[in-house]
C-alpha cells in the first residue's frame, strides 16, 4: 500500500510503495513531488559554496605566480582569502540548515542522513544499481528519491568528507583568530584528533579533492540517468518533481 503523503502527491490512478527506505517504485506514478523547495535550495546553494571554495581554496594552497607593481597597490591574496572564508561560513549554516530541515521536510529529506545499512534487501539492492551503472543489468529499477546506490555514496563519499571538511576549515581558521577566540574554542579539539596544524591541512586538502571526485562522477550519473533510466533526475532537482518514462514495474 501507498503512504498517505504518497498517494496525495501520485496521480489519480496509480500508486506507490516505499521499500526498505529506498523508496522503490511499484506501479509508479507518472509524476510526483519528490524534492520540497527549502531541499532544492539548500542543494544550489552548497553547489555554488563548494565550487567558490574549491576553486579559491586550491589558489590558496598553490598562489598565483607574482603580480607586477606595487604590492600595496594589490590585494588579490586578500580577496581570495575572504572568498573562501565567506563561502565557508556559509556552507556551515547551509549544513546546520539541512540538518534541521530533515526533521521537518517530506520523507526524502532525511535520506541523506540515514542509509539503511541494516537492511539486506538493501544492500540487495545497492548491488543492482552497480550492476545497472556498470552496463551489466538491461533494466534498471524505478525509485521516488535517491536509488540505494546514490544514498550509500552521499553518505559515504559526500556527507562525511563535507563534515570532516567543515571540522578542518574551522580549525584552521581559528589558528589565524587566536586562541582567544570563539572558532578556536568550537574547532581546537580537531588539532587534538589529527596531531598538528600539518596534518589538518593535509586532510582539509584531501577531503576537498574527494569533493571535486563526487561531484564530478555525480554531474555525470545525474545527467546518465536523464538519459538512460525509466525517470527524470537533473530536471527533478529543479522543480522537485520525478517523472516517469512508463508505466510498468
Amino acid at each position: 500500500m501507498a503512504t498517505r503523503s504518497e498517494t496525495k502527491k501520485a496521480s489519480p490512478g496509480f500508486f506507490t510503495k516505499v521499500i526498505h527506505h529506498s523508496t522503490e517504485v511499484e506501479s509508479p506514478a507518472r509524476k510526483v513531488y519528490v524534492y520540497e523547495a527549502p531541499l532544492r535550495f539548500w542543494h544550489w546553494a552548497n553547489a555554488i559554496c563548494i565550487v567558490a571554495l574549491v576553486a579559491t581554496g586550491y589558489l590558496i594552497g598553490k598562489p598565483l605566480p607574482s603580480i607586477g607593481g606595487e604590492a600595496s597597490n594589490h590585494f588579490l591574496f586578500g580577496n581570495i582569502r575572504l572568498v573562501h572564508f565567506a563561502a565557508g561560513q556559509l556552507l556551515i549554516v547551509l549544513l546546520a540548515y539541512r540538518i534541521v530541515w530533515s526533521f521537518f521536510g517530506n520523507e526524502h529529506s532525511h535520506q541523506l542522513f540515514m542509509p539503511p545499512f541494516w537492511s539486506g534487501k538493501w544492500w540487495g539492492e545497492v548491488w543492482h544499481e552497480v550492476r545497472w551503472y556498470c552496463f551489466l543489468e538491461k533494466t534498471p529499477k524505478k525509485y521516488i528519491g535517491h536509488n540505494p546506490l546514490a544514498q550509500l555514496s552521499m553518505f559515504t563519499v559526500f556527507l562525511l568528507p563535507l563534515l570532516n571538511l567543515v571540522a578542518t576549515g574551522g580549525a584552521l581558521y581559528a589558528e589565524g583568530e587566536g586562541i582567544d577566540g570563539y572558532w578556536y574554542k568550537a574547532f581546537s579539539w580537531v588539532f587534538w584528533v589529527y596531531g598538528d596544524s600539518f596534518n589538518v591541512h593535509t586532510v582539509h586538502r584531501l577531503s576537498m579533492w574527494v569533493i571535486v571526485c563526487f561531484s564530478m562522477i555525480h554531474t555525470y550519473l545525474a545527467i546518465r540517468e536523464d538519459i538512460m533510466s525509466r525517470q527524470s533526475l537533473v530536471s527533478t532537482m529543479i522543480s522537485g518533481w520525478r517523472y516517469f518514462k512508463d508505466d510498468k514495474e
